[in-house]
């Protein structure tokens, strides 16, 4: 059956460039960054997958009335399997990033243009590698078996979801809070979202994800009496050095899975305050960009927060608020779980490389099913250029993700030592 599925795979670069045009043709933006949604993009996918034989769809839309048609739309396509011991999960996010400063292109963002590259051709777009690689591949593994009329040794179902690049409210964390029993105990997962160009990194564990935004607020006077007002700057300043130096420190474990293998507690974005030099401003909004090592829970650090938070507010009478835009908590995978010795055994036998376990700072559809108990690995073959201008992915690559696939819909876990 491999050869079947690798010959069939292999003859599919010209379905992956169609599908690769197609899908980047559907800006699917969230409403949180300006766009419309995922709605187009998931009713062409629909339509395509039905239109080659792969019929076992449903929608679960989660309700958005900021974007189009009123939902984020959620696709998973089955293709049924001859055991019922768990089926094979991968997720892919139909979402995209925008394309950014436009200038900085060489071409339209919104439409695909192929070259040629020292390691291969290439495609270049707004999406075609996050995350489209990832559809793009799961599908021609999947289409390898309907089209031959094979039946993989599990179920494997494919997941199309919508919100992952601003947290999954709408998606994956959606699906969880109001599907969950989509998801059995026996399942395995992988998600196509991350990875390095050899493929040799299989991502198992991620950081805690806490985003917060703090609001300073003290009192507005004249820059010459600032002891009539109270500096929300000032005091919004020193929080956040403080944040960063005492954070660091309380959290200062460090674990060699991650790169960096520490915590890291960063001031990121800063809002205007007064227009003008000579106002001592009453109010001030700065946020931070926490990465916690999983040994330490995001109650903890809360805690901390707290603790500076007030020593502030007393040393410059201001007060001072804060929410989170994100809070993210995930359990590791564990490395001897039969996803990740299957996906090793995969990967070794498509790339000829052995390759190795690895945590990072990122956040991945991966963390909402850990945290419910079911194995996840992360892993593609990926030039690293998502979110940047140009963004591009090799045709190799789409293809050997794609064999990698669907061995994994062959595999059987007695096979894997």
């Amino acid at each position: 059956m491999k050869e079947k599925l690798f010959s069939w795979i292999d003859n599919s670069i010209d379905l992956a460039i169609e599908l690769e045009t197609e899908l980047t043709k559907r800006p699917a933006i969230s409403p949180d960054s300006g766009g419309e949604g995922e709605l187009d993009k998931c009713l062409f996918l629909e339509n395509f997958l039905r239109s080659h034989g792969i019929t076992l769809l449903e929608r679960y839309d989660a309700p958005d009335p900021r974007a189009k048609g009123g939902v984020r739309p959620n696709l998973i396509a089955t293709i049924k399997g001859s055991e019922n011991e768990g089926c094979l999960w991968i997720l892919s996010h139909i979402d995209i990033v925008p394309p950014g400063e436009e200038k900085l292109w060489n071409s339209n963002p919104w439409t695909v243009v192929r070259e040629n590259d020292p390691s291969g051709e290439k495609l270049v777009g707004r999406g075609v590698e996050d995350n489209q690689q990832g559809i793009v591949s799961s599908v021609i593994a999947s289409l390898a078996f309907t089209k031959q009329n094979l039946k993989p040794a599990r179920t494997i179902k494919l997941l199309f979801a919508s919100d992952e690049e601003v947290g999954s409210v709408y998606g994956i964390e959606w699906l969880v809070k109001h599907h969950s029993n989509l998801f059995g105990k026996n399942d395995m997962v992988l998600v196509p979202d991350g990875g390095d160009p050899n493929g040799e990194c299989i991502e198992i564990a991620e950081k805690n994800i806490i985003w917060a935004r703090f609001n300073t607020c003290g009192k507005q006077a004249h820059g010459s009496k600032p002891d009539k007002g109270a500096n929300a700057f000032l005091a919004a300043s020193d929080l956040a050095v403080r944040l960063h130096n005492e954070l660091s420190a309380k959290f200062s474990h460090r674990d060699p899975l991650f790169d960096p293998d520490y915590s890291t507690f960063v001031p990121t974005k800063k809002e205007a305050n007064v227009p003008n030099i000579n106002t001592i401003p009453g109010e001030d909004v700065f946020y931070m960009d926490m990465r916690v090592l999983p040994c330490y829970t995001p109650d903890s650090v809360l805690a901390e927060i707290d603790r500076i938070k007030s020593e502030i507010e007393a040393k410059y009478h201001v007060t001072v608020k804060y929410d989170l835009p994100q809070l993210m908590q995930s359990k590791p995978t564990d490395a001897g779980s039969p996803i990740v010795k299957m996906l090793t055994k995969a990967i070794m036998e498509v790339n000829n490389i052995k390759p190795r376990t690895i945590g990072i700072g990122g956040g991945t559809m991966a963390a909402s099913l850990r945290n419910i108990g079911i194995n996840c690995a992360v892993w593609t073959k990926t030039q690293q250029t998502l979110h940047q201008p140009n963004e591009y992915v090799l045709l190799s690559n789409i293809i050997s993700d794609a064999k990698v696939m669907a061995l994994l819909g062959i595999i059987q876990p007695e096979q894997v030592h």
